[in-house]
């Protein structure tokens, strides 16, 4: 804008000036930083007596969004702090109202506090909210600290009762938004009243400042449409409405500066200004011209009276310097307003509602610039930072690509990422889920608990331990595995090796790997009364004490939740630390907490690295960051209305080889969390990638690609899917590392995913009830020296085939081949076949159960799960029970070739697990689940062979 001083047309002085003889004050409706550094807004100062500055977040958009005036902040605050995009928006935004106050505070001193206010606006988000408004009030005060600050509070009916509030704490105060006559009363009685409390309790009036920022050329806009619109159509009114063209606003004006003379005329408002208050001064707003047809300072013109201002747009401000024409304008034909005010009424022009609709429209309004405002900072936050964050790219159809930005742009309007922030139940049932979302600033608990973690870490290299060897199930295990997996051994520190199995071959083989007298044991637990960890404890503690005698304690520690079960036993046995997890964090989202954290410090992963990374994920998902540069919002969305809306809930998820073990964490927060009341999300892990030709319409690829290290036949596969119209989320990481944002990611996308699909993400009603069969038959172990009798359907040679009366009516047949021939045939589009084998977990089962899932695969063009029992009862376990019912399901058990004691028990391992396996397939069976149980007696290789070549017939 033109800041050159001008003669008016006549010779006159600059007319700007001359509003301070008529007892008005200029403001300017702009700030930006180039223009206060440069000089620019001082010349304002002097040159034209601009005596004030406002600002809103469609103003800092444009300052913020467009050149470089902030890239040098910008890259300042992220070389030194991980933050949202709420904060380094502010932290920039505060800086710049600190620089224009200084600029105005010599006419703040001149005017004794009069003038020379720049106002900084509460979060337009909170213009329905009295209690966050007051709340941001008090902290935008504090923060920028300068007297001749006024903070911008939205005269709303939740506004104005902040407004008295705040006035009582003595800020100064700046209400936006007004419309209509009634709701400026409203602010002015807020004002006074908030005066009058600050008085009751000894404080002093003097010194705080307050405007009412009533808007008019947005009231012609709506008005003249409406009169427009009659005139057109034939109002036999015609005359009378095209008379009332453009006055309709600055009549309104009017009369809301009458109410105001009448009230400083009050004994009331007297009392106070006798204390030395300062009447709440009338602020003109929107007076830039919008009607070509009128003036371009109309809106300055018409409103210039004592005790007012006009915060000026700068086309306007430069406009009137040039060609204004000042004059006691404000007072004039009163009636003359009351006379129009009376027409409108008479014709019907609706003047109450259009001001509704127009405070409703500017809410509205502010919270989109503000939206864009922060959309523009995450951007250009995202730039910057580069390869310290992940990437996500999407590949979409067409309509899944229209229906995600809708979902997405209806999670902007509605708030809800700020409800999830904000722990709001009713993002998902309304039930408990508030209770569960202490996930969400674990990270930052964490690395506020860092050097006791690090210390933590230090003894341990300085014990000298071997090995590591965590007990655990479900969430206390898997994220453990994945850092094992993925980070392999730091030098110095142990190897991690983790143990989720009550297979006893596959507990035996642990055994032979570790070095007992060597070994720190990890027994993570988080409700301790999980069976699993139990008694794979007891066994290790035995194992342990005949190696270590007395000192067997200080070889263990405990991850479990305070006053469990498992904490009362690490007592007693004198387990050398316990470490604590978070009640209000599930097992699945709890790899953030300590249940990961402290496996990495004894494995020697560098924490501060680490969490600092989790915290770059927990800030790109963060509640000031719009839905569309929201990468959790964004994941969750494609997931959650590719499955409600397409039917594509196989997530097939694809990870680079350095990556890989990510998928079977994934697949338990995915499963466990979503799948349950017929709905939920079906995860895919490890499924190597085959042609386009081979995958239905229910599925959607995520992609995790190590950027450093990716795979070319994964890469060549995925633009493959991609190009014959096959969703896929790319996420591009650029080291290891990110892996921990990629926890952070995925957890917020799945609870995301969980309200788009109507469910509560952090319950698990179906893993209880397969814990509950299982108990059942254990305690019958113990009561009786043996597990109830079953008898199979069908047998043929080492197999014995078992389901409950309705699975094997419909499984003709007494062959091998008759019978998987028969199961295989109720397969049909859409499903997913899943292999559940309660067998040792090694490398020669993998890779039989990837071959025949593959084969199963190619053959029948369906989604196919391969888990090993019992760990996928605390992970896929859920969403094959409660999901959608479109799993066929082929159970696997074997004879044991040898077997190990539980100490204190009667049950042994084989045992435990037998009764896991039965207590699944009772569970399934129950929840009218499509599934066969076949058992493979003597040898189990030889078994799986046949087993796998009658499969590859029967399909």
């Amino acid at each position: 804008m033109n800041v050159v001083q001008k003669t008016g047309v006549h010779g006159t002085t600059n007319p700007l000036k001359t509003l301070e003889s008529f007892g008005q004050s200029p403001w300017l409706d702009f700030i930006q930083r180039s223009y206060t550094e440069n000089g620019s807004l001082k010349k304002l100062v002097d040159e034209d007596g601009l005596k004030g500055v406002t600002s809103n977040p469609a103003i800092f958009q444009k300052a913020m969004g467009q050149g470089t005036d902030y890239d040098a902040q910008y890259k300042d605050i992220l070389a030194h702090r991980i933050v949202d995009a709420g904060t380094l928006y502010e932290t920039m935004a505060i800086d710049d109202i600190k620089a224009a106050t200084k600029v105005l505070y010599p006419v703040y001193e001149a005017t004794k506090g009069l003038d020379g206010y720049v106002s900084l606006e509460v979060s337009p988000y909170l213009a329905r909210d009295t209690h966050g408004t007051v709340e941001e009030a008090r902290r935008l005060w504090k923060a920028v600290d300068a007297r001749n600050l006024m903070i911008k509070i939205p005269g709303t009916d939740e506004g104005a009762p902040a407004v008295r509030t705040v006035i009582a704490d003595g800020l100064s105060i700046n209400v936006t938004l007004l419309f209509s006559l009634d709701a400026y009363k409203k602010v002015l009685e807020a004002y006074i009243a908030g005066l009058e409390d600050r008085h009751a309790k000894g404080l002093p009036v003097s010194g705080i400042a307050s405007v009412a920022s009533f808007f008019v050329s947005r009231i012609d806009g709506k008005i003249d449409k409406k009169i427009d619109d009659r005139i057109a159509a034939g109002d036999k009114d015609a005359e009378a409405l095209k008379a009332l063209r453009g006055k309709v606003a600055i009549a309104n004006a009017k009369m809301a500066y009458q109410h105001w003379l009448d009230v400083t005329a009050s004994p009331r408002w007297q009392a106070l200004a006798a204390l030395g208050a300062q009447p709440q001064r009338l602020l003109w707003a929107s007076t830039g011209t919008k009607d070509k047809a009128y003036s371009d300072v109309l809106y300055v013109e018409e409103l210039i009276g004592p005790d007012t201002v006009n915060t000026i747009p700068p086309a306007t401000f430069d406009a009137f310097r040039d060609h204004g024409k000042a004059r006691a304008s404000l007072t004039e034909d009163v009636e003359g307003a009351r006379h129009v005010m009376a027409e409108a009424e008479r014709l019907g022009l609706d003047l109450d509602g259009v001001t509704t609709s127009l405070v409703n429209e500017g809410v509205a309004s502010f919270a989109d610039a503000f939206d864009d405002l922060l959309g523009t900072v995450a951007a250009k936050q995202t730039a910057l930072l580069g390869n310290a964050l992940v990437k996500t790219t999407l590949s979409l159809p067409a309509d899944l690509d229209k229906a995600v930005k809708a979902s997405l742009d209806a999670w902007r309007k509605d708030g809800t990422v700020r409800r999830l922030w904000a722990r709001d139940a009713t993002v998902w049932t309304g039930k408990d889920e508030a209770e569960w979302l202490k996930w969400l600033d674990i990270v930052e608990d964490r690395l506020a608990d860092l050097p006791a973690l690090e210390a933590f870490q230090a003894e341990v290299k300085q014990k000298g331990f071997k090995d590591i060897l965590l007990l655990g199930m479900g969430g206390s295990s898997l994220g453990p595995e994945v850092l094992s997996e993925t980070f392999g051994k730091h030098d110095g520190f142990p190897h991690l090796h983790v143990l989720d199995s009550t297979d006893p071959q596959q507990i035996r083989a642990f055994e032979k790997k570790i070095d007992l007298a060597n070994t720190l044991f990890i027994v993570s637990s988080k409700s301790g009364g999980t069976l699993e960890p139990n008694i794979l404890k007891a066994y290790f503690f035995d194992a342990a004490r005949k190696v270590l005698g007395d000192k067997a304690g200080s070889h263990f520690v405990a991850v479990t939740d305070p006053g469990s079960h498992m904490e009362a036993v690490a007592r007693q046995d004198g387990f050398w630390k316990i470490f604590y997890g978070e009640k209000q964090i599930g097992g699945r989202y709890s790899v953030l907490s300590n249940f990961g954290i402290v496996p990495a410090a004894a494995a020697g992963v560098p924490l501060k690295l680490f969490l600092e990374s989790a915290l770059h994920g927990v800030k790109a998902s963060a509640a000031s960051v719009p839905p569309a540069h929201n990468p959790g919002v964004q994941l969750g969305t494609v997931l959650g209305v590719a499955a409600t809306q397409f039917g594509r809930d196989k997530v097939t998820i694809v990870a680079s080889p350095a990556i890989y073990d990510l998928g079977a964490w994934l697949e338990q927060l995915l499963a466990e969390s979503t799948g349950k009341v017929g709905k939920g999300l079906i995860p895919i892990d490890d499924e190597t990638l085959g042609a386009p030709a081979l995958y239905g319409s229910d599925r959607v690829f995520a992609y995790l690609r190590l950027a450093t290290h990716p795979s070319a036949e994964q890469d060549e596969a995925i633009r493959a899917l991609a190009a014959a119209g096959q969703p896929v989320v790319t996420i591009d990481l650029h080291d290891k590392r990110q892996i921990a944002q990629e926890f952070f990611h995925w957890e917020f996308a799945t609870a995301v995913a969980g309200a788009i699909l109507g469910i509560d993400p952090f319950d698990q009603p179906d893993v209880e009830a397969s814990k509950i069969e299982t108990k059942k038959l254990t305690t019958a172990y113990n009561e009786t020296g043996t597990l109830p009798a079953e008898t199979p359907f069908a047998t043929d040679g080492v197999f014995s085939f078992f389901a409950d009366a309705a699975n094997a009516a419909a499984l003709k047949g007494e062959t091998l081949a008759g019978i998987l021939k028969a199961h295989f045939a109720r397969v049909g589009a859409g499903d997913y076949v899943g292999l559940l084998a309660y067998v040792e977990r090694d490398y020669a089962t993998r890779a039989w159960i990837q071959s025949t899932r593959l084969a199963i695969r190619d053959a029948l063009k369906v989604a196919t799960a391969a888990e090993f029992g019992p760990r996928f009862l605390h992970s896929t376990g859920q969403a094959y029970k409660g999901g959608p019912n479109s799993g066929v399901f082929l159970q696997i058990t074997a004879d044991d070739a040898a077997d190990l004691p539980v100490p204190g028990e009667k049950y042994t391992f084989g045992v435990v697990k037998a009764a896991q396996a039965r207590g699944d397939f009772d569970v399934l069976a129950e929840r009218g689940r499509r599934a066969l149980r076949v058992h493979i007696a003597g040898d189990l290789k030889s078994g799986l062979d046949a087993l796998g070549k009658a499969i590859a017939a029967a399909i």
